[in-house]
């Protein structure tokens, strides 16, 4: 079975939104390799149509030009890439395919394709939100940047049952941003105050 990743820049107060606004003074070469981890070692592209068309909109161009970025822009070109969108698309990037059906039974047959391997994400966050509802997510990369940005979508929307998830790594890179990595955890229980308080350093009599 293949393993999901998906890849987010994030700030301090979880905007998601318009990153190209706020976080290239952050990019640096230790989270160039973050991403390279996890969309160019990915044998499969999982995309919303936005971050596609984005994507197709720069990459494609950059393998053209032959600059530093064209290894890693031939990379994302030879990968096999499923958008998910509602409207029928036409590609002109290579290797480019929609996803065909139901969101959560499409994407769990692409798991289950022969082999095992890496479907990778960037971005695309209404896809995020529903493959980590549907528990389909393995691994969430948040890359949280030191800024509050203060408008913008947030990753998670208010009001509907909590997520939890464990801590797989974290990295602390020189710019201050966290390279943090998570995963699916059981259910959080019932605890509470009382139960907390059992954690809590006891006081030394008088």
């Amino acid at each position: 079975m293949k393993t999901i990743k998906a890849g987010l820049f994030i700030s301090l107060d979880g905007v998601v939104e318009a990153p190209d606004q706020w976080h290239f003074p952050y990019f640096n070469d230790e989270m160039g390799a973050a991403v390279d981890a996890t969309l160019g070692a990915a044998d499969v592209l999982l995309l919303g149509r936005k971050t596609y068309d984005s994507f197709a909109g720069a990459w494609p161009d950059r393998e053209a030009a032959g600059g530093d970025d064209a290894p890693f822009a031939r990379k994302l070109g030879d990968t096999r890439k499923v958008v998910v969108s509602r409207q029928r698309l036409q590609f002109t990037w290579r290797n480019s395919e929609q996803l065909r059906g139901d969101l959560v039974e499409a994407v769990t047959a692409l798991k289950n394709e022969p082999g095992d391997g890496t479907i990778g994400m960037s971005g695309s966050v209404s896809v995020v939100r529903q493959l980590l509802d549907a528990g389909l997510l393995d691994e969430l990369h948040l890359l949280v940047h030191p800024i509050a940005v203060r408008r913008g979508m947030r990753l998670f929307d208010e009001g509907l049952p909590p997520i939890p998830l464990t801590l797989i790594s974290s990295q602390v890179f020189q710019t201050g941003v966290l390279n943090l990595v998570y995963g699916p955890a059981g259910p959080g229980g019932n605890a509470t105050y009382e139960d907390a308080k059992a954690h809590l350093p006891s006081t030394p009599e008088q």
